[in-house]
């Protein structure tokens, strides 16, 4: 069934190679719209009618003429991939089949994969619009060979089973927020450039930044700030913040942080407002709150010596993604360690090296926001006593 924003392209040949899951099984009908890459004069056009029907959130309608003025003038969607040698070196090995790029973002590593494995077929989700018309720009080459989802990495199974897709040979999750998205001024991310106070990846959603910072009580505001930025004054932000409410601008923001966090404290370290923004932003999109199930469901659908590989860039995304990770490849085992397994656990994969591998000497070098990442991997084990 066409959504409202469907193009009508060539059908995606992506089930063709893969076990097929009943019609009425796990549609997505009214919730996500399907975009296929095609030739670049037929992607564009399927996106020039998806972006200006979606209709703007509050927190865009409040936007001044100066500030849509200089979202007409921003630059193109451009976000070099991160770890991009190494994600390609991890998924070297990885059965024909389908990738899912869970977080596909303007497209870079969905580019490299295809080209890299000409047997494949990539499904690439994201919840941000501007992200996936640039994808369908930079995948349109590909044609058929790529099909795009407006839709969050939790509902992986979801959108892969309306598909007809059940098993996979891969799947990547870039975590986090964006170069692109934070170099918008009007999409609120960043405590460098004056913006509303958005913050959200999908424009559809209700919960902004603006309704974080003014709505939440201070108790509530605080454990946010406390859970999701690791801030240790968080109590005296969010009292701040409180106190000046209305609060409309992500300068405004990022000047009460600074206010709020001791003089001595504030002359160490990077920008005193980084974590809150982090904090924030973590709360509008529940980035932390999806994810363990997202990665599971993910491992779930890996066909035997499918692989996964997860870039993650602060340590609150570091440790869930490394706990996903060991209870996978320990099957969830509580016997005692260096001893034979009483439980009857079974893994259902192996990790394909131990900790998170960092970015090189070289791209640190032109990419700077590499620093933070960290890469994991696995590999699905087969199923034993599987035929």
């Amino acid at each position: 069934m066409e959504g409202p924003y469907s193009a009508r392209l060539p059908s995606s040949s992506i089930g063709e190679k893969s076990r097929r899951a009943p019609v009425d099984r796990g549609t997505a009908d009214g919730r996500a719209p399907n975009y296929v890459a095609a030739r670049p004069t037929r992607s564009t056009e399927c996106f020039s009618r998806f972006v200006t029907r979606d209709q703007p959130g509050k927190a865009e309608a409040r936007m001044t003429e100066p500030e849509r003025d200089q979202t007409s003038a921003e630059q193109p969607f451009i976000h070099e991939p991160v770890m991009l040698a190494e994600v390609l070196d991890a998924f070297a090995p990885i059965p024909s089949g389908v990738v899912v790029d869970a977080t596909v973002g303007g497209g870079g590593h969905a580019r490299a994969i295809l080209q890299a494995h000409t047997d494949v077929t990539l499904v690439g989700l994201d919840r941000d619009d501007d992200a996936l018309a640039a994808a369908a720009e930079t995948l349109a080459g590909f044609g058929d060979r790529v099909t795009l989802r407006r839709s969050s990495f939790d509902r992986i199974t979801a959108e892969l089973h309306a598909l007809g897709v059940d098993a996979i040979a891969a799947f990547l999750f870039d975590l986090g927020v964006s170069s692109p998205q934070l170099d918008r001024a009007r999409r609120g991310f960043s405590y460098r450039a004056n913006g509303p106070l958005d913050m959200r990846m999908d424009r559809r959603e209700a919960l902004s930044a603006h309704v974080v910072v003014n709505d939440y009580d201070e108790r509530s505001l605080a454990e946010v700030l406390r859970r999701y930025g690791d801030e240790r004054f968080a109590s005296r932000i969010a009292r701040a913040i409180v106190a000046a409410r209305p609060v409309t601008t992500t300068v405004e923001l990022s000047e009460i942080v600074r206010q709020a966090i001791p003089a001595a404290t504030r002359r160490t370290g990077g920008h005193p407002a980084t974590r809150t923004f982090q904090a924030i932003r973590i709360e509008v999109n529940r980035e932390l709150e999806v994810l363990p199930r997202a990665l599971d469901d993910a491992i779930d659908l890996l066909e035997p010596h499918g692989r996964g590989a997860v870039l993650s860039y602060h340590s609150g995304e570091d440790r869930v993604v490394k706990g996903v990770f060991a209870n996978a490849a320990t099957g969830g085992c509580t016997c005692p360690p260096r001893l034979p397994c009483q439980c009857g656990a079974r893994a259902r994969v192996k990790l394909l090296w131990r900790g998170g591998h960092t970015a090189s000497a070289d791209e640190l070098a032109r990419n700077a926001r590499a620093k933070s990442a960290r890469l994991r991997a696995v590999e699905r084990l087969p199923v034993v006593g599987a035929a």
